[in-house]
């Protein structure tokens, strides 16, 4: 039986693809975990093979498998209806693991290697391992569709999940990152208030959001992504006309290679989620507009 195996890597895309051929998964937000069984001896792996059985070890002993087996899946927390990553952090910075969800999607090796195998042959493997050993939850199958993957995605997108992972049926399981596997992500849009920029010597490296809540400016953390050194210098010249000696968040935060400005310009940001400390996840610049001079 092999040590840590590097697992398969999605490959983005902007839309779904199309055809039979293709297994479509709801993409979850959690932590990429792969587990190991051996004669009843349990190992679980990071996607970069750290080993973290002790963080995972009611999801490791709830696998109660006879000989040899290697589970590929995503452990999550479900918080509202979706898998949410800040309550994921926050319940492993806890120590806790009550809340806990595996979600397995692959079978890489049952008393034998079997990632040549097509797909669709693995996850029925996998779908017949976890029935027949009456595994239940923390460990749950993750169902698939096949058919019209645009409109799942959209229902997923709707629904306020990441996106699909899109699955060859006919591919082996390659460790790297390839078009086997595709991924569509979802994304949130907003648009928050400019409150201070970082410079860098001919534009901005980073610019600091807020978002108004009744009468309080509260800090949303910072965009570092999304602009051309073109762009960049522009929103530098714009900034640069309404510099403030202090920050107007109600609540003052430290940053000490901040140039705080007026409120007056509005970023449009796509991001992926709000975390648990109340800041933007994974947040990308789109544009920038004046709004109301407060």
């Amino acid at each position: 039986m092999p040590g840590f195996i590097k697992p398969q890597l999605a490959t983005l895309k902007s839309k779904a693809p199309k055809g039979e051929q293709w297994l479509h998964e709801i993409k979850y937000d959690g932590y990429r975990i792969q587990i190991h069984v051996n004669a009843g001896k349990k190992k679980v792996y990071t996607r970069n093979g750290l080993d973290w059985t002790k963080r995972f070890s009611v999801i490791a002993g709830a696998l109660d498998l006879p000989g040899q087996a290697i589970i590929d899946g995503e452990v999550v927390v479900i918080h509202e209806g979706r898998t949410n990553f800040s309550e994921l952090q926050a319940e492993l910075a806890a120590g806790k693991q009550d809340r806990l969800v595996y979600y397995a999607f692959d079978l890489l090796w049952r008393d034998g290697d079997l990632r040549k195998l097509p797909q669709i042959e693995r996850k029925q493997a996998l779908s017949d391992l976890i029935g027949e050993n009456d595994i239940d939850l923390p460990v749950l199958y993750s169902e698939h569709l096949t058919g019209d993957g645009q409109e799942m995605f959209e229902h997923a997108a709707k629904l306020g999940w990441e996106g699909i992972i899109s699955k060859n049926a006919q591919a082996p399981y390659r460790s790297d990152r390839n078009e086997g596997w595709l991924k569509i992500k979802s994304v949130q849009k907003g648009k928050f208030p400019v409150i201070g920029f970082v410079k860098d010597p001919t534009g901005v490296a980073a610019l600091y959001l807020g978002k108004r809540e009744g009468k309080d400016l509260v800090y949303m953390g910072k965009v570092g992504t999304g602009w051309s050194r073109t762009v960049s210098s522009q929103i530098r010249k714009q900034l640069d006309t309404v510099v403030s000696p202090k920050s107007k968040l109600t609540k003052q935060v430290k940053k000490p290679k901040a140039t705080w400005v007026d409120p007056v310009f509005v970023a449009d940001i796509e991001y992926r989620d709000i975390t648990s400390e109340g800041l933007l996840r994974q947040s990308s610049f789109k544009g920038l507009t004046p709004g109301k001079k407060s």
